[in-house]
């Protein structure tokens, strides 16, 4: 029997550890109240730097709760509190000193239903560079709105009616439009909330290819209902169930040997 020298051992633990993803976001015992009710337990999950985790399970399960507390979303609404910690880059991203607009600026959030704003195409994807005080110049600004849209795939399917009302976009064009206003700050986290559930397949599919494509420059979390989308898209997949956290894994190990039986009933569709 052949045995390793020490520095060997080193080296191939150093190996190991490279391949690892290093972690982005760390949530820790993190429980959240809405007045007296309790909608979270004790959640611990690490969210993976330039992964795609998918967060499933059934309707009220407290997953986009979750995914709310990871840019403070949930301080929008009365009674809310959370506890525990959760960390961007090993910041606590509670902590007082935290300025909250900053943080959703590094934290982006593209919502369940498309929302651009009542604006033209050009103002949509602008609005956050400029009110950052990222784009110096108009030439920065075209810049950044330019290279937004090709992020988001639609650059070629609006670039000669910038000027027209994002209202007016199809929904699946709205929804990557909500994506381009999203990057144009230059986020490192990109949350997304069933982002394809009021799309068409042709939509859904372009969505997901574009989910592919930005994991190259971001880290992403997405909320989904389908089983089959959170399988093709994502890398690691949280299972949560009456506000717990069942199970987090490898998304192939989650979809085909997981190890609760709650998340195998669940994929089998046998409840949710």
């Amino acid at each position: 029997m052949n045995l390793l020298t020490d520095v060997e051992v080193e080296k191939a633990l150093t190996k190991n550890m490279s391949n690892q993803p290093e972690t982005k976001m760390l949530g820790k015992d993190v429980s959240v109240y809405y007045g007296e009710k309790r909608a979270l337990f004790d959640v611990n999950l690490n969210v993976r730097k330039n992964t795609v985790t998918a967060l499933i399970g059934p309707s009220g399960c407290g997953k986009s709760t979750f995914l709310r507390t990871l840019n403070r979303m949930n301080d929008t609404i009365d009674g809310c509190r959370v506890t525990g910690r959760i960390t961007l880059d090993e910041q606590d991203i509670y902590a007082p000193t935290i300025d909250v607009v900053e943080l959703r600026a590094r934290v982006g959030m593209v919502f369940q239903k498309p929302n651009p704003f009542p604006k033209s195409i050009y103002e949509n994807v602008s609005y956050g560079p400029r009110i950052h005080g990222i784009a110096r110049s108009k030439a920065q600004l075209d810049e950044i709105v330019e290279k937004s849209l090709q992020r988001a795939g639609l650059w070629n399917e609006v670039k000669d009616r910038l000027q027209e009302s994002g209202t007016g976009l199809s929904g699946g064009q709205q929804q990557r439009l909500c994506i381009a206003r999203a990057v144009a700050v230059g986020p490192e986290v990109i949350l997304m909330d069933e982002p394809c559930s009021a799309l068409d397949p042709i939509a859904t599919a372009k969505v997901e290819e574009l989910i592919h494509e930005l994991r190259e420059n971001f880290t992403i979390v997405i909320v989904t209902h389908s089983m089959q989308q959170a399988a093709r898209v994502s890398q690691r997949t949280a299972m949560f169930h009456l506000g717990y956290l069942v199970e987090e894994n490898d998304t192939d190990k989650m979809f085909t040997n997981p190890d609760d039986q709650r998340t195998q009933d669940y994929i089998m569709g046998r409840f949710g």
